[in-house]
């Protein structure tokens, strides 16, 4: 028998327990018959005051990602939804899809994660090869993100890392903040802002900034919440998440 509420879906989702936005952005995304249970991978609340020590942060919960999966499998989702980004672009495509067959072959399940989800939907929009991206990393971590974007036949043209000093500092950047950072990477020679983080709040102003810009703006939620829906064969189309959820 189906579950009575996620008769369509139940998505297991991870993510760090100092994360803050990703929840309620994927419920906000939730088609009716679809579920989200969110598994938090332990992560204390670190200080990230360098390139090291952010690195160092990203792979404490790269380490507990898989205790948080195993936690989540016992309400037997049917598919596994990743809600960090950073662990997800080291060491470029192989990295990723690294990351990928380890929880796979843990779980027995597919997973949907940040950095194959944003070329997913990349793809999807077409035309596009020069990238834009704004994180609330530290610039070491945004040249991994370089790295796999290049792996997969992208040019990142610029970036702006906004070094948020811990974890839950990414939560408190504001609006006004990000707005301004979009605007600053926007040009010409740039066929569509990406934005990596998944505790930065950009679902709605990322699909409000494509109205401005005439471009596509991938908000790393909303990229890998559609790719979910899409690898489940759930094509609801829903207004307010900017093309990707509107139209394809």
């Amino acid at each position: 028998m189906p579950d009575a509420q996620g008769w369509r879906a139940k998505f297991g989702v991870l993510g760090p327990s100092t994360n803050t936005i990703v929840q309620p952005d994927f419920d906000d995304m939730r088609p009716h018959g679809v579920t989200n249970h969110y598994s938090r991978i332990f992560t204390p609340n670190a200080n990230a005051i360098s390139n090291e020590t952010f690195r160092a942060g990203a792979e404490v919960i790269a380490g507990n990602t898989l205790d948080a999966v195993r936690s989540v499998m016992t309400c037997k989702p049917d598919h596994l939804v990743m809600g960090m980004s950073a662990v997800t672009f080291f060491d470029g495509a192989k990295g990723a899809d690294r990351f990928v067959k380890e929880v796979e072959e843990e779980s027995g399940l597919r997973i949907s994660v940040g950095s194959h989800a944003c070329t997913a939907a990349l793809n999807r929009y077409g035309n596009i090869r020069r990238l834009a991206v704004l994180s609330p990393y530290w610039p070491s971590m945004n040249t991994e993100v370089t790295r796999y974007f290049g792996d997969m036949g992208f040019s990142v043209v610029r970036d702006i890392a906004l070094q948020c000093p811990s974890w839950i500092a990414i939560a408190e950047v504001s609006s006004e903040r990000l707005r301004e950072t979009i605007l600053k990477l926007d040009g010409d020679d740039v066929d569509a802002i990406v934005q990596v983080g998944t505790n930065l709040s950009m679902v709605k102003l990322a699909a409000a900034a494509e109205l401005w810009l005439g471009k596509p703006v991938v908000a790393i939620n909303t990229a890998t919440y559609w790719h979910a829906l899409r690898a489940n064969n759930i094509n609801d189309q829903m207004d307010g998440f900017g093309r990707l959820l509107s139209e394809f």
